[in-house]
């Protein structure tokens, strides 16, 4: 979207930046509650609050209510039994399961011990599933029989042990893959529920990794980003005065565990205050409002795509007669933004910026449309914004060889300044599991020399209120259903369509949807024909929905730089317009299953307006 024409949108008025920096500041010091070196973990608070709140609902599933005691009893048979199945403090453990109760007892059991948790995504297998294992270097793999076929899907599985833990939703029918171990369960049914002792994870430090969360793979396969106590728990303890929340508040825990934000966010503030979750496996457009009425939710964790999903269901009468007083995410365009609260009601919008791996982020605390955050005072905050060349891939230097400062209305990318101090924890990058994907991060003397940021990737711009807004991803990256898509990912994938010679994937503007839509022109051999349903085939078998391209067009000649680079700004810039690309266009169909040839009708169909050309 163009910022500077929103199609009869009006911004909020802008509040006093006083009253924002007031609000931000509070945030600074409670996100600084909880030292490095602090002997405290997870587990800790956990416990705390099973001590304090114990009967009070901590998670909410269906019929099914835990209390604070319930959920810590559990997570100790869970540490009891993996202790006894040969786990340590240090170990690394991978977890796929859905959003469940269990997924929260497994998850708290294993910190208990001090192992350190990585989070697998339930939609993966094959490839990406042994890249996940290998680099996080897994001493065992807990499943959830809902991901069992993901399991067996995976050849040359690796021989770790395999624990399965059963799901009466989604029993497994047949004999179990004989990688896994079916017998955890009867184990488990047996192990104490007394508290797991503590000492065995008592010389264990806020600064520990206790998570490992994948990133969304931006540059090929997903990288494993580090999340040490202190930062998971500062995440609640920050959004205790951002939120205003209390113990009567209940969360919406919709989106995937496994992705971050719902294991971060919702569950670290949930945690902070001793509040309830509500955990629905996956969003449901249809139970969405049920379950809000249901459970008097108060809060929820959104991605754009779910608020446009919420809006294109018909308008009922008591729209506004909800619980419903917050939200907080990422990705609401603004156009969607302000329908969501003329049609929803006066609920508080929290629209942020950051990444999993980030050691910066902003928050809009103003509700302003459109925006992802604002810096009252650039002193305050370790972000910055740096002029970046879109046209020329690189950022313009100044007479001494430093970094550029945007001014304001310039498109800049955001990086956050890395803090070494051994006493804060604030501003830290604690990488990934690769040092060498860490250090790809981070760019040296940027604004000063022995300077280190963390490179975001990510495009901003800042209007003369101090308000930030999302514009896009650098380079071979997009942003397509609140998720960021590889090209070259997606161009690995489809590598090996039959008859092909190159292919150039890149993100594509579509009028009224957030970031871009995934376009590929492909380049076919000499007498070989573009086979448009083994493309489809092939998206389908290796590819996320998300990231399947939405366009294809069958290129005559590859457009290639003097270095043998794609080109791709002239391809975006002619996007999926007739009139522009005299290449044969084909679009996605998923009723036909296959790419057809472009019609208005097909675009129509597809939910899709037409190329906005532009000067």
């Amino acid at each position: 979207m163009n910022l500077n024409d929103l199609n009869g949108f009006l911004p909020t008025p802008p509040v006093p930046r006083e009253q924002t920096q007031a609000l931000l500041d509070k945030r600074s010091v409670a996100v600084s509650q909880i030292k490095p070196g602090d002997l405290y973990t997870l587990a800790d608070r956990l416990e705390h609050q099973a001590r304090e709140r114990g009967e009070r609902p901590f998670l909410i599933y269906g019929d099914e209510v835990l209390s604070y005691s319930e959920v810590d009893a559990r997570a100790n048979q869970m540490a009891h039994t993996f202790y006894a199945n040969g786990l340590r403090a240090g170990d690394v453990c991978a977890l796929a399961m859905e959003n469940r109760p269990a997924f929260f007892s497994t998850w708290f059991g294993l910190v208990k011990l001090g192992v350190v948790v990585a989070f697998i995504n339930t939609q993966v297998s094959g490839k990406p599933l042994l890249h996940a294992l290998q680099t996080t270097d897994a001493k065992a793999l807990v499943v959830g029989e809902e991901c069992l076929a993901n399991v067996q899907a995976t050849e040359d599985f690796p021989s770790l042990p395999c624990w399965l833990i059963r799901d009466a939703e989604n029993p497994w029918s047949g004999a179990l893959p004989k990688s896994v171990d079916g017998h955890f369960d009867a184990r488990l049914e047996k192990a104490p529920r007394t508290p797991f002792p503590r000492d065995i994870r008592a010389h264990i430090d806020a600064q520990t990794t206790t998570l490992l969360i994948f990133t969304s793979g931006t540059t090929g396969l997903p990288k494993a980003a580090r999340y040490s106590h202190m930062r998971w728990m500062s995440s609640g303890d920050v959004m205790e005065p951002t939120l205003q929340v209390t113990c009567e508040d209940v969360f919406y825990c919709c989106l995937p565990l496994y992705h971050g934000a719902a294991a971060t966010s919702v569950t670290s503030t949930a945690l902070r205050v001793g509040a309830s979750i509500v955990i629905r496996r996956k969003f449901s457009v249809r139970e969405f409002w049920k379950d809000v009425a249901r459970h008097q939710i108060s809060i929820f964790q959104y991605i754009g795509e779910i608020c446009r999903y919420l809006l294109n269901q018909p308008a009922q009468a008591g729209d506004r007669d909800h619980s419903l007083r917050c939200m907080l995410g990422a990705g609401l365009s603004p156009d969607t933004w302000q329908r969501w609260l003329e049609r929803f009601g006066p609920i508080q919008v929290f629209e942020g910026w950051g990444a999993t791996e980030a050691n910066a982020a902003i928050i809009n605390v103003d509700n302003h449309f459109g925006s992802v955050g604002r810096v009252p005072d650039w002193n305050k905050t370790n972000v910055r914004l740096v002029r970046y060349d879109v046209e020329n891939d690189c950022h313009p230097r100044d007479e001494n060889g430093f970094y550029q400062l945007c001014e304001v209305g310039e498109v800049g990318e955001a990086m956050g300044f890395i803090v070494d101090h051994p006493d804060i924890g604030a501003g830290r990058f604690e990488g990934y599991t690769s040092a060498e994907a860490t250090e790809s991060k981070i760019r040296r003397n940027v604004l000063r020399e022995g300077d280190a940021y963390w490179s975001s990737g990510d495009l901003l711009r800042e209007d003369a209120d101090g308000y930030c807004y999302f514009v896009d991803r650098i380079g071979d990256t997009y942003r397509w259903k609140s998720e960021n898509v590889s090209t070259q990912e997606v161009a690995d994938a489809l590598g090996d369509l039959p008859g092909l010679e190159l292919i150039n994937v890149y993100g594509v503007q579509v009028p009224g949807h957030e970031g871009r839509a995934g376009m590929a022109a492909v380049l076919m051999q000499p007498d070989r024909a573009f086979d448009p349903d083994a493309l489809y085939a092939l998206t389908d078998a290796r590819l996320p929905r998300y990231a399947a391209p939405v366009f294809v067009r069958v290129t005559q000649a590859a457009d290639l730089t003097a270095s043998y680079k794609l080109r791709k700004v002239d391809l975006q810039r002619q996007g999926y317009c007739p009139q522009r690309c005299t290449d044969p266009l084909f679009i996605r169909d998923e009723q036909a299953r296959s790419y057809v040839p472009y019609s208005p009708e097909v675009l129509a169909r597809a939910g899709l307006a037409p190329f906005a050309v532009t000067p």
